[in-house]
Parts: C-alpha cells; sequence; structure tokens
C-alpha cells in the first residue's frame, strides 16, 4: 500500500513537484504529512502545502505568510510552545492540536483541482478514523471545509461554509468554519487577527 509520502497518484501534482525538486534540490516537494499532537483534540484542515512554505519546509504551515497568523493564535491559546513556526526542525511542538491539509502535494498556482481533492481525501479521511479523541475540526476555507465532508461521507450541501460556523456532526464531533489565514485574506481584513481570535475563542469553549 503506498505511503503518504511516496503518493503519486495524482499525475498532474506528482509532475510539478518532481519539476519543483529539480529547481529547488533543498525543497521538500513532496507529499506534506500532518504535523502536531497524534492524540490532539484540535484537528485543523487547511488548502495545500504552499511552495516556499510547507512545500520547502515539509511541515504545514511552516515557513509561508499563512503560518504567521496560525502559529501566533495557536500559541495565544495554549497550542503552540512558541508563536512562530520557521523550520522543521525549529523545536515547536504542538499540544492538543494537530494540522493538516485537504490536499498533501503543492498544487501549481496554488490551485488543486476537483479530481486531486478527490483523490487525495483518503488520507483524510484516514485520519479522521484513527483520530476519536478529535472532537473539533477547523476547517479553514471551503476547500477544507468542503474535503471535511467529504472524509466523513456527508453530502456537500449537508453544512454550509461561513466564517465562525459551528456545524454539530452526526459523530458527535463539532466543524467550525474560519477563513483560511492567506496572505490575500488577511491583507484585505477580510481575516483580521481578532476575528481569527474569536474563532479560537468557540473552540476553546467547545474543549474546556
Amino acid at each position: 500500500m503506498t505511503t503518504l509520502l511516496d503518493c503519486t497518484a495524482c499525475p498532474r501534482l506528482a509532475g510539478f513537484l518532481a519539476d519543483v525538486r529539480e529547481k529547488h534540490p533543498d525543497y521538500h516537494a513532496r507529499p506534506v504529512a500532518p504535523f502536531g499532537d497524534p492524540k490532539a483534540r484540535l484537528l485543523i484542515v487547511g488548502l495545500a502545502p504552499g511552495m516556499h512554505g510547507a512545500n520547502r519546509s515539509g511541515r504545514p504551515f511552516t515557513g509561508d505568510y499563512a503560518g504567521i497568523l496560525l502559529y501566533e493564535t495557536l500559541h495565544a491559546f495554549g497550542f503552540g510552545s512558541r508563536p512562530v513556526s520557521m523550520a522543521a526542525d525549529d523545536g515547536l511542538e504542538l499540544t492538543d492540536c494537530r494540522i493538516t491539509n485537504a490536499v498533501k502535494c503543492l498544487p501549481p498556482e496554488n490551485k488543486p483541482e476537483t479530481g486531486e481533492i478527490r483523490t487525495c481525501n483518503r488520507f483524510l479521511a484516514a485520519e479522521l478514523a484513527s483520530s476519536p479523541e478529535a472532537r473539533v475540526i477547523l476547517a479553514l476555507g471551503l476547500v477544507a471545509h468542503k474535503a471535511v465532508l467529504m472524509a466523513l461521507g456527508l453530502k456537500q450541501s449537508a453544512l454550509a461554509f461561513a466564517h465562525g460556523a459551528r456545524h454539530a456532526l452526526p459523530d458527535g464531533r463539532v466543524l467550525i468554519d474560519s477563513y483560511h489565514c492567506s496572505r490575500y485574506n488577511t491583507q484585505t481584513h477580510r481575516l483580521t487577527s481578532a476575528g481569527f481570535h474569536d474563532v479560537f475563542r468557540s473552540i476553546r469553549a467547545e474543549l474546556d
């Protein structure tokens, strides 16, 4: 059986990563595995690795702009041992939190195709199935929201994405939505630090 790090099931993504490895031989440039506490009660689902972030470092949201607000917030709410994530060997540890992505490989222009999201979904489904401790799932953006529903075998129309929305799932878990902490969303103030912290206050309320 193909492991996550060896997966080449999406030809477009596998070819793109091969090109990236040629141009950046020091980059991870492979599927990016989840990071954090394996027994975490909070699972955060992002979109996909960024070119010079997770695709370079090999750790979700590490070394790119989207990770700035995320890791600062995780630290502020007691989930992270430090407020910045610069490299996979920087000593950062997550407590009661794990981070993964809907698509594990870097997609061209940060836009995975529908078929690629579907093909990769088996990994997210396996993560959820093997993580009974995960009580709260935070979806960063619409793609992550839909990927979680797919992984749980729920209809895409069952739960509508909305920033700050709380969805009770059939298995007893809770899905919480947030705008993705991307450069575009934060620089346009679609997602502010205060708004992101509000989402984490609701997560803390669920867990505590």
